[in-house]
């Protein structure tokens, strides 16, 4: 696997990616009939910020992350990001990797910790992942975040001390 910066021709295969997981309603905060060109602002970053891609060795697209700052101004020393992998590609280390790109990013770039500001509470796999690789669960908002069903989950604000 290599994760490299994406550019603007990885978009056709990042869109796809970006509109199931937001209509699946089950661990972003995006609108779930969220528009292309809405998606691709919000998700294709220029510098400061960086958005990466996951490609095999023959150069299937297999994930994505951004990484940006997370705050303004006097609070622009902490960083966030952002993360999707391809569903049929979960479980072989893709998140971890894009996870593990991040975090040298940001360090790289001087940031004196990452947080993450809504990690749905029932996306139970990603919460392991983060937790995994340092990062602890520092406050939950409660009921945060409405399921398909309707029913109502937490969203942890995660941080790593970098």
């Amino acid at each position: 696997m290599r994760i490299r910066d994406a550019h603007a021709a990885d978009w056709p295969a990042i869109w796809p990616l970006v509109r199931e997981v937001a209509a699946a309603g089950r661990t972003y905060t995006f609108p779930r009939d969220i528009g292309e060109d809405h998606a691709r602002e919000m998700w294709m970053l220029t510098a400061p910020s960086r958005t990466v891609v996951a490609v095999d060795d023959d150069g299937t697209f297999l994930g994505t992350a951004k990484m940006n700052p997370n705050h303004m101004g006097p609070a622009s020393h902490i960083a966030s990001a952002s993360f999707m992998v391809r569903p049929e590609h979960s479980g072989r280390g893709v998140g971890r990797a894009l996870g593990e790109e991040t975090l040298a990013w940001a360090r790289a770039e001087g940031y004196r910790a990452m947080q993450f500001n809504a990690v749905v509470e029932t996306n139970t796999r990603a919460v392991a992942l983060w937790k995994s690789l340092g990062f602890t669960v520092i406050g939950t908002l409660p009921e945060g975040y409405r399921l398909p069903d309707g029913s109502y989950t937490g969203l942890h604000i995660m941080h790593l001390a970098l």
